[in-house]
């Protein structure tokens, strides 16, 4: 080949690389950005956005997340209320309720977690607390106000007639921390936090969240969206989800799904596929419909984070999940 050929052949290739690049520059420029909220990182539930965003999935869809991770469900639903992001991803149910009924711009845009299982409570290896029942008068951990954590650990408090005394610890690796350090009796954890410490036997398994019988079949978390937010980028909101929902099919149906959880919360992929399978079978994240509305509201009435049942019309208002397209 000649020498000109060459250098024709070379600003050929130069010009077809800066289209791409160009074209991938706009791309990036084009994607809408949505804020979001997220309570407990690294958990299987609260994941799902930051897997489709490793996965391409939110980018497919002409989305960019800027994910803001918190303490727990009670942070999230300020962080939504204030309008500083968007969409909260697992506050608790109760909590949503509650101040939409205070008249909060905040509604529901899809189901998170329906039942409590995957939620549990623990001990130090030495402590003398063997069962739930030996907490009366004790203090036990949930992660901030109005989260699925408070409300389930009322729920157990409740079931099993103790005199427990509830204390918010914030996340799970700051619960750990007072619990071994003797400023807590109980702590809360949620699947893959705390594993390697029940596994090593340096912590002890005390109740699980569904031991609290009314809790099976409610959805305790939610994820919720700015009633402002909602109106002023329907199509934003929608493609969302959209892009959620295929990233939900994602994680339970193609094994790239456990490949990339496990990439982003360094847990190895035999032990992402128990937490699927044992705690997060894939029923428990059905995005499409929120479970046990009047044991919700029971609950909600009891536990003093709403004053009345919502009515028909309110529910409505408040739910606002897009359908299937």
């Amino acid at each position: 080949m000649s020498v000109s050929r060459i250098v024709k052949r070379a600003i050929v290739l130069l010009l077809l690389a800066s289209a791409s690049a160009a074209g991938n520059v706009t791309n990036v420029l084009a994607a809408d950005i949505v804020k979001l909220a997220v309570g407990a990182p690294n958990n299987w539930d609260s994941s799902i956005p930051e897997i489709g965003q490793r996965a391409g999935i939110f980018a497919k869809h002409g989305l960019q997340l800027d994910i803001l991770y918190t303490q727990g469900g009670g942070e999230t639903m300020q962080a939504v209320i204030s309008g500083s992001v968007d969409i909260g991803v697992a506050a608790g149910t109760h909590a949503a309720m509650g101040a939409f009924a205070k008249g909060a711009p905040v509604r529901i845009l899809a189901a998170g977690t329906t039942g409590a299982g995957d939620l549990y409570w623990y001990v130090p290896a030495a402590s003398p607390i063997k069962s739930f029942q030996d907490t009366n008068g004790k203090t036990a951990g949930f992660s901030t106000v109005g989260a699925s954590t408070h409300i389930t650990l009322l729920a157990l408090i409740k079931h099993f007639g103790t005199s427990t005394r509830a204390t918010a610890t914030g996340a799970g690796a700051s619960t750990l921390t007072q619990v071994l350090s003797g400023q807590i009796d109980v702590g809360w954890a949620s699947p893959p936090f705390g594993l390697r410490q029940l596994q090593e036997g340096s912590i002890r398994l005390i109740a699980r969240g569904n031991d609290a019988p009314s809790m099976v079949n409610q959805t305790v978390r939610v994820h919720i969206v700015n009633a402002n937010a909602l109106k002023q980028r329907a199509d934003v909101i929608n493609r969302f989800m959209q892009a959620y929902r295929e990233t939900y099919e994602f994680l339970y149906s193609d094994p790239r799904g456990v490949r990339v959880f496990s990439e982003y919360s360094s847990v190895p992929e035999d032990l992402a596929i128990q937490i699927r399978d044992t705690f997060m079978p894939k029923p428990v994240l059905s995005p499409d419909k929120v479970s046990g509305l009047e044991a919700i509201m029971a609950d909600a009435i009891t536990f003093k984070t709403l004053s009345a049942p919502l009515s028909q019309q309110q529910l409505t208002e408040l739910i606002q999940i897009p359908p299937r397209p």
